[in-house]
């Protein structure tokens, strides 16, 4: 044998302590804080909630810190949130759920739709769309709701579901983001192997793309849910009637209820009735977690 290759087995043979200094996870303090910091702003008002949940009206105004205090309260202000007011918690509810399934869904779909026409499919004014999608990410939904709702008052659609599930539809950055997931999740050579094979369009969409696209639809549904689930100053504008309030809306009409107007003080309903609220979208992102995280982490990598 070579000497010279034996020494080459040896030196192979070391591991680089630069290598393994690379690969291996660098802890810094400053960044550890920070986290602790943001974790902590982002727990302490679900912690205050649930605890002020548990309080009488009488004790939520004497003490509304963040510690118990007086009789342990949740079941009963949870049975009065949803019969208070002939049971208007249900019907709000219900309108909510109307709204995320046919604005949230339908937006969901169709930027999945558009998405993938947009990454694998030429067609004239493609860049246009393109820079016009990437503009209106940058414009807030609050800007356009006052347009919206002279536009719908002009067509006598205010104060009916539509005025908020038909706006609801638009999501441009759900078309972004699966318009760029598209891009690197689905190859086209895979498409054209699968149109010389005689596979129409419809057929590669449902068989081949859908799978692929599975995680990027779920984060897009996500935030549809959450967008639809928390959407205040839309339905704030558009809606009158009591009977189409979603949960956002329905709840601040409890809370600017004071006794100088006839009624009385129902804080412990208001935030019960706020907790009860987000109880949903923790569910959702709990239950869909390994999918929307495989979606961040599939969209981060190229070949």
């Amino acid at each position: 044998m070579n000497p010279g290759t034996g020494q080459r087995v040896a030196i192979l043979g070391v591991r680089n302590p630069r290598k393994r200094s690379l690969t291996t996870p660098r802890k810094s303090p400053l960044l550890t804080g920070v986290m602790c910091l943001a974790l902590l702003y982002t727990l302490l008002p679900i912690v205050w909630l649930l605890i002020s949940a548990t309080k009488t009206q009488q004790a939520l105004s004497t003490s509304p810190g963040l510690w118990f205090s007086g009789p342990f309260s949740l079941w009963q202000n949870i049975s009065a949130t949803f019969t208070y007011g002939n049971g208007e918690f249900w019907h709000w509810a219900l309108n909510t759920i109307l709204y995320v399934v046919a604005g949230g869904g339908g937006a969901t779909v169709l930027a999945t739709l558009g998405g993938y026409g947009l990454a694998h499919f030429d067609m004239p004014g493609k860049r246009p769309v393109l820079a016009v999608v990437i503009g209106a990410v940058a414009i807030p939904g609050t800007a356009l709701a006052v347009p919206a709702f002279l536009l719908f008052s002009r067509l006598g659609l205010t104060n009916t579901p539509w005025s908020v599930i038909v706006p609801s539809l638009i999501s441009p950055i759900g078309l972004y983001l699966i318009w760029t997931y598209a891009t690197d999740a689905i190859p086209t050579g895979l498409i054209e192997a699968a149109r010389i094979d005689g596979a129409g369009e419809f057929h590669i969409f449902r068989s081949i793309a859908l799978r692929l696209l599975a995680p990027g639809i779920v984060t897009v549904m996500l935030l549809s849910f959450v967008a639809t689930w928390n959407n205040y100053f839309l339905p704030l504008i558009m809606l009158s009637d009591p009977k189409w309030f979603p949960l956002t809306v329905g709840l601040s009409s409890w809370s600017n209820q004071a006794p100088s107007a006839g009624g009385h003080l129902i804080d412990n309903l208001v935030v019960t009735g706020s907790l009860l609220a987000i109880l949903p979208t923790m569910v959702v992102f709990l239950l869909l977690q390994r999918y929307w995280q495989t979606g961040i982490t599939e969209g981060g990598i190229k070949e």
